[in-house]
């Protein structure tokens, strides 16, 4: 993966987590930051592009979600 993926992918991650943080409720809360590293754990060592770039807009799009919702 190129430097700036990965930075881009790190990005992303902290971004998630963050937003996540801001659930009020502890359930909703724990529950995203569980689903958010699990992802990010299970595709770690991906290395097909596309696919890379598949799940970046998917995780882009689920940002937005979270974002709304908080």
């Amino acid at each position: 993966m190129a430097a700036s993926s990965r930075a881009q992918v790190l990005r992303l991650y902290r971004a998630l987590l963050r937003e996540s943080q801001r659930f009020s409720s502890y359930n909703y809360r724990t529950y995203a930051i569980r689903r958010i590293r699990d992802a990010f754990r299970e595709n770690k060592n991906l290395t097909d592009s596309e696919k890379i770039e598949e799940l970046l807009n998917k995780a882009k799009a689920n940002l937005e979600v979270i974002q709304r919702q908080v």
